[in-house]
């Protein structure tokens, strides 16, 4: 790649973390990145485009650091059943969320 293109990864970081910190909420983040990445990879993107928006972008944007403290947190009160029904509600939803961005991709082109 050239140095044009690391260039608009590290601006897109930006963007994704600015507005990471603007919304300040996971699970309103993570709703976001699930639907945006499901949309996005159902277009038809060139290489670079693709590498912009998926790493640069949902990579900064995405919160899954945010839900392991969260589920940490859960572990040390050891509250097993709650961390178990939680992790999985979590990963269900996001890719529920990220289908349904796939979904309205497609019917929109």
């Amino acid at each position: 790649m050239k140095i044009k293109s690391y260039f608009y990864i590290v601006l897109a970081c930006y963007a994704a973390t600015f507005l990471r910190a603007f919304i300040n909420n996971n699970f309103i983040v993570s709703i976001i990145g699930s639907l945006l990445f499901g949309f996005v990879i159902a277009k038809r993107l060139s290489y670079l485009k693709e590498r912009i928006i998926v790493s640069g972008f949902f990579s900064c944007f995405t919160s899954f650091s945010g839900f392991i403290y969260f589920l940490y947190e859960i572990i040390n009160q050891q509250n097993f059943i709650k961390f178990i029904f939680l992790f999985n509600f979590i990963i269900i939803l996001n890719l529920l969320t990220m289908y349904f961005g796939f979904w309205i991709s497609r019917k929109i082109t």
